[in-house]
């Protein structure tokens, strides 16, 4: 593989696209694919939903693949406008190109492709990295964002590192070094709560063997920097969540983000169960009915 690859191997790519391929009936719902170009490169977007709905943007978790997350809002996907574009520079059809989350490279990115479909602004919703990068884009371009939705967020307040270090980071060294699928099996444990699907947790395997993970997770947002961001928006945390624990999301969250409208724990892990995503889906369609307003 070439230097500017994320992969380790051609093979462990074409692989995982293929996954990403098979994942697309799961979503139940007519899905349309096109490639919009940005300043740090092609993106490739999945396209749902009526075409004069509302539009929204749902950004995907990091190091997955974009249908994996997508998944997790299934009832909203014939709602609305939805453009779901995979995160460039993690796993999936677009450029591999990495870019920065610790400035406002990921809102360029953002503006890039709300322009290709002109969009002035809309709504958001992004869970883990991609909520992460909402909160950039409220950072350096708050007027791009109608309303959003923060689900299991990075960037307010990261879990335990002696806890992940335990959870996942050792057990994943296990993994990559012998295969093992009881270490496997401790890894989705630990990100799901017990609940993660067996199609998901053979995608996480593959992408743990296949890819250079990006590490540079989304930068953590200051109150300072969100003086100028007022769209309502919805929290949904996990009180199981290793990565970004529900109470410390929460409590951070009401310190930082001025306009926060409404904030949940649910019993659930970084993965959503399935009660999970029904109670959190409930959630944001009242929200969405409320507070979705649009010029």
């Amino acid at each position: 593989m070439g230097r500017n690859t994320i992969y380790k191997s051609e093979r462990g790519k074409q692989s995982l696209l293929t996954r990403y391929n098979q994942y697309l009936p799961l979503l139940e719902t007519k899905v349309e694919r096109t490639f919009v170009e940005t300043r740090f490169g092609r993106t490739h977007v999945l396209e749902m939903g009526p075409r004069d709905a509302k539009p929204l943007i749902i950004l995907q978790g990091g190091n997955c693949l974009n249908p994996m997350t997508l998944l997790w809002f299934s009832p909203l996907l014939n709602g609305y406008r939805v453009i779901a574009p995979d995160t460039i520079g993690h796993p999936g059809f677009s450029d591999e190109t990495r870019i920065s989350a610790q400035d406002e490279s990921f809102a360029l990115w953002v503006m890039d492709i709300q322009n290709h479909y002109g969009w002035e602004s809309c709504a958001f919703i992004g869970p883990s990295f991609g909520g992460g990068i909402i909160l950039r884009v409220a950072a350096h371009m708050p007027e791009r964002i109608a309303c959003s939705v923060l689900v299991s967020p990075a960037g307010i307040h990261l879990g335990s590192k002696m806890n992940m270090i335990q959870h996942v980071l050792l057990p994943l060294l296990c993994f990559k070094l012998t295969s093992s699928q009881r270490a496997l099996q401790k890894i989705a444990d630990s990100m799901s709560a017990g609940h993660m699907s067996e199609t998901d947790k053979w995608i996480i395997g593959e992408i743990f063997q296949s890819v250079a993970l990006e590490h540079d997770m989304p930068k953590i947002a200051e109150k300072d920097e969100l003086t100028r961001y007022s769209a309502p928006t919805l929290l949904i945390a996990g009180k199981h969540d290793l990565f970004f624990p529900g109470e410390g999301v929460q409590m951070q969250a009401n310190k930082i983000i001025p306009n926060l409208r409404a904030s949940h724990i649910y019993d659930m892990g970084h993965f959503p169960s399935a009660e999970g995503k029904q109670s959190m889906n409930l959630e944001i369609q009242k929200f969405l009915r409320s507070y979705y307003v649009r010029d």
